[in-house]
């Protein structure tokens, strides 16, 4: 079965799998989409729109989709794009239906909150038969789901299952980059969520450009740092699911984890901004398994450790940025 032949199921109609699928069957690929919601499903397939998720953006007529997961999960290749909090539930119940060398990507960001896994080690746990993969990049999902042009990394552990996905997943205008580092490429995308909320406070309490581009360049070192003693590559950190991702999230009001940051910063209170959301805010979820696995691993994460009070209540806006203020002097730079 060639690349263009496969079938492709997509497991979450919020936004970015709403995208995904749009970006794929635009391109002649056969997609099924799973929500969980039957008007999202009513929406999609009478109206080819997602009007509660992705409102104003037209989709293919022969996109097509369904409340049944164990449909869904007959497809060539799954994209898994619930919030990372759900994955474990969500492929525990369609487990039955995948058998082995089934490509399970990850299209979500983010670290399990109960057990401080990557979800990849999730998926060992769950469905350790199947062929484990991350999809993940600096992109907007309406910005995606109109057909402008992207890139994102994807990653496997296997190269050349890494290269087939890329070839089954790739369209002109949305590239993807392929790797074997599993690690820095889930870090990545989870950990710079953490940082949009520190570069959003930033920004919502008027600290300047400079303060911005301050934090996210010391937002990349934690990540880095942390990446490394988990067995990343820093140069995998330099791709589209560090600086990339990093660099659109912190820099964008599109970004759900830079407005409440931003929120944050004018005073307003966690439970207010969440409250009147309908997605998810996956760094206020990402941030404690972040600082649970620099514990495990001996790594400093400040910003990542202040931006945990912050959201805890433990410190307000003022206390927060007083405590980056007055940390002490550091190299930067280390070696001849």
């Amino acid at each position: 079965m060639t690349s263009n032949t496969q079938t492709i199921g997509v497991i979450g109609a919020g936004a970015w799998g709403t995208a995904l699928a749009q970006v794929l069957s635009s391109n002649g690929r056969d997609v099924l989409l799973w929500a969980r919601e039957s008007e999202v499903v009513d929406s999609i397939n009478t109206k080819h729109e997602n009007s509660l998720f992705l409102p104003g953006v037209p989709l293919c007529h022969n996109l097509k989709a369904t409340n049944d997961l164990n449909e869904t999960a007959q497809a060539d290749i799954l994209l898994l794009v619930t919030p990372a909090q759900h994955i474990r539930a969500t492929v525990e119940s369609m487990k039955d239906q995948l058998p082995a060398g089934k490509p399970l990507v990850i299209c979500s960001k983010g670290i399990e909150l109960d057990s401080g896994l990557l979800l990849t080690q999730v998926l060992e746990q769950v469905a350790p038969d199947c062929t484990h993969a991350i999809l993940t990049g600096p992109t907007f999902a309406s910005e995606i789901a109109r057909g402008l042009p992207g890139a994102v990394t994807i990653a496997c552990k296997n190269k050349d299952t890494a290269i087939r996905l890329q070839k089954a997943l790739g369209v002109p205008g949305f590239r993807p980059y392929a790797t074997t580092d599993v690690i820095g490429t889930q870090l990545g995308g989870a950990i710079k969520n953490v940082i949009a909320i520190a570069c959003g406070v930033v920004t919502g309490r008027e600290l300047g450009e400079s303060a911005r581009a301050a934090i996210m360049t010391r937002g990349v070192a934690e990540i880095a740092r942390l990446g490394v003693a988990m067995g990343a590559s820093r140069e995998t950190l330099l791709g589209m699911c560090g600086i990339g991702d990093l660099t659109l999230t912190c820099s964008s009001m599109q970004s759900r984890n830079f407005s409440l940051g931003a929120a944050l910063g004018k005073g307003q209170s966690i439970e207010d901004i969440l409250g009147g959301r309908k997605a998810v805010t996956e760094g206020v979820h990402t941030v404690r398994s972040a600082l649970s696995l620099a514990k495990k691993h001996a790594v400093d994460m400040p910003i990542t450790e202040t931006v945990n009070k912050l959201i805890e209540g433990e410190y307000s806006v003022d206390d927060a940025i007083e405590e980056m203020l007055n940390r002490p002097f550091s190299y930067e730079i280390t070696g001849k």
